[in-house]
């Protein structure tokens, strides 16, 4: 087993871990970001990231995280395609175990993100990558022309059914409530695009098929009146778990992200929290970025205060 020891480790490499790594590689600490799917997260699923202030014209969530990877990578960073498989911490260094590699640093992010809450029912299991989906940017070409049905009535759903409508002009919103959470003018967009139906107070109680999907069978909310409608796609938007399975003993909110103060600190001195497993009101890329920042800043003081009491590095 390899021994590696830096400053500071980054678990994820999403836009909250690479913002933190430029931060904290500019400021001079040896830096390593690890997550097994490479640079990303869930930025990679935007087909036009329009909201991100200063970048006009929109890019794709793929050229955004491109740019940040070798910004970050431009000031020492290094980002290692491993996966964590546990955090410990002896005395004053946390100890990161992966597969080939043993990390060791004074100072640790957890920037591991979220991933897509699943509706858990009959069907969805069965049918996903044959039409159930959680990505309209990696699999709505596939379904080119076809009865496209997204679930979900905040940003993302809105977002990717925008999406999706630019392939489709047969798609259908189906949100459990009677109005959309998502942002007016993206709400509005919805709402007034010519290939998109919206059915409100609606849930899906099954998807079918045989070797694909085939249909869905949806529940009238006030009335409980069930209907089965054709369907060739079902893509999911209903919200995010928070990964974090890692540090499963820190404290979190109601939805399961971990609890920080303002400086990103969790309860344990030289561990900070980031990004989507952040328990926070408000989740966008800019504000992940700005946790990542913040943590940086954070990790770089503690890391400093540490080389007065003995070697930190």
């Amino acid at each position: 087993m390899e021994n590696v020891s830096c400053d500071y480790i980054i678990a994820g490499a999403g836009a909250a871990g690479l913002a933190s790594a430029q931060y904290a590689a500019r400021s001079g600490l040896q830096t390593i970001v690890l997550d097994l799917s490479g640079a990303g997260g869930q930025a990679l699923q935007i087909a036009q990231l329009e909201n991100y202030p200063g970048v006009y014209p929109p890019v794709s969530g793929d050229e955004f995280i491109t740019v940040m990877q070798k910004q970050a990578e431009s000031f020492g960073a290094k980002i290692v395609q491993a996966a964590v498989l546990s955090i410990d911490k002896i005395g004053q260094l946390f100890r990161v175990r992966t597969k080939q590699t043993d990390y060791t640093a004074p100072a640790l992010l957890i920037a591991t993100g979220a991933e897509h809450r699943p509706l858990d029912v009959p069907g969805e299991k069965r049918f996903t990558g044959t039409g159930v989906s959680y990505c309209a940017v990696c699999d709505g070409p596939f379904f080119r022309d076809k009865n496209i049905v997204v679930v979900g009535g905040g940003d993302s759903a809105c977002i990717e059914a925008l999406y999706l409508a630019t392939l489709s002009d047969h798609v259908m919103l189906l949100h459990r409530r009677a109005q959309l959470r998502a942002d007016k003018p993206t709400a509005e967009r919805v709402q007034n695009n010519k290939n998109i139906t919206v059915r409100y107070n609606t849930v899906v109680k099954e998807i079918r098929g045989k070797d694909r999907v085939e249909s869905v069978v949806i529940e009238d909310t006030e009335t409980g009146a069930r209907t089965e409608l054709s369907a060739d796609a079902v893509f999911v938007f209903i919200g995010m778990n928070p990964r974090t399975e890692l540090v499963d003993t820190l404290p979190k909110d109601s939805l399961g992200c971990i609890i920080t103060n303002e400086r990103m600190e969790t309860g344990i001195p030289g561990m900070y929290c980031a990004g989507d497993v952040r328990a926070k009101s408000f989740r966008q890329i800019i504000t992940a970025v700005s946790d990542g920042a913040i943590a940086a800043h954070e990790a770089d003081m503690y890391v400093r205060s540490l080389s007065g009491a003995g070697d930190a590095k």
